[in-house]
């Protein structure tokens, strides 16, 4: 429970009305009741307020003067106040150090480190401070991770990957598998290409459940600092993301792209392999991805789902539209010009 005057020291912003209220939980305009705290983020959303039973509010400055009479909380970006005073609100539960007895660890471990019950450590093996490992989760030979970092249950990092400090990895990530890497002979037999690469993940990263990255051919996987992704991503082998880009659920990565820092990736977005995207792209949903991006910007572009041969016909037609539509232009002047033709 805190009080507004205690969020505002420690969030900043500004209070009006009665400081010394009290607020426990964060909820919706619609269901907030006595004791919650609701946002305003959107003005179109307004009307609500006046029903609203919070015991105070957190709005934008250019709505404040409507609310007189409100217990309110200013602030510039009343959303991102909002994912704050979530975060004082629910803290992740607290590390229980210790190693359980059906855990397996064959590497030394800090007194401050929680182990789960059928975990297993291999060798060489580091972790830091206050890293907890869930429930049936595998940690790889020669792998590190930093302080604070928490493995939920039944998550597996294959040998030598690296994890920064304060990351989350939901249920089912895998960290470090083989990249896709096969070569053909004449038979139509595949050769694997042995993935000698390493996952390298840096701090205040997030993971969502069954989400796999796949090792490094040769050099490594590269996920900045800051990045979340959602459930059900795929990162193949060697992409690079670059620091504080988000992906939603389901969008695939192919092999060697690299993407810029602060990107937004939509749902079941698809990159193709070996291009690269600047810094601030944004990428819509359902969105293929086929060549690089150089510029910052939203882009967004899906086609019916046709036999390639189709596709492949469409899409050079595509190309030409300019030209075509220019030759109509000079076809339509020329029709609507004088008649020139010799009168009988």
């Amino acid at each position: 429970m805190f009080r507004l005057c205690e969020l505002v020291d420690r969030l900043g912003g500004e209070y009006l009305g009665d400081g010394d209220a009290t607020v426990s939980r964060v909820a919706t305009l619609e269901k907030a009741g006595e004791g919650d705290l609701a946002f305003l983020a959107n003005r179109k959303y307004l009307s609500q307020v006046h029903d609203c039973a919070a015991s105070a509010l957190i709005v934008a400055p250019d709505v404040r003067d409507q609310l007189a009479g409100r217990n309110l909380i200013v602030t510039a970006d009343p959303y991102l106040y909002f994912a704050r005073v979530a975060q004082l609100f629910t803290p992740l539960p607290p590390v229980l150090p210790g190693v359980h007895p059906l855990a397996a660890v064959a590497s030394a471990l800090p007194a401050s480190v929680q182990v789960g019950p059928g975990a297993s450590i291999e060798d060489d093996v580091v972790l830091g401070e206050d890293v907890v490992i869930g429930p049936n989760c595998h940690v790889g030979r020669g792998s590190r991770i930093g302080r604070g970092t928490r493995l939920y249950a039944s998550v597996t990092i294959y040998h030598d990957c690296v994890i920064g400090e304060d990351c989350i990895l939901h249920s089912g990530v895998v960290i470090g598998a083989d990249g896709f890497g096969f070569a053909r002979e004449k038979s139509g037999a595949w050769v694997k290409i042995p993935q000698i690469g390493r996952v390298l993940i840096g701090n205040d990263v997030e993971i969502g459940a069954n989400t796999t990255i796949d090792r490094g051919a040769l050099d490594d996987t590269v996920i900045g600092d800051g990045v979340k992704l959602d459930n059900l991503i795929q990162i193949a082998h060697n992409v690079r993301i670059g620091n504080h880009t988000i992906m939603a659920g389901c969008a695939g990565v192919a092999g060697s792209a690299q993407i810029g820092a602060r990107c937004m990736v939509g749902g079941q977005a698809g990159i193709s392999g070996h291009l690269r995207i600047a810094d601030d792209v944004v990428v819509s949903a359902w969105t293929l991805v086929a060549k690089s991006i150089t510029k910052p910007g939203v882009y967004t572009g899906n086609l019916p789902l046709q036999t390639h041969g189709d596709w492949v016909k469409n899409f050079s037609h595509l190309r030409h539209l300019d030209a075509l539509a220019k030759r109509v232009r000079q076809l339509e002047q020329h029709s609507d010009g004088p008649d020139d033709r010799s009168q009988g």
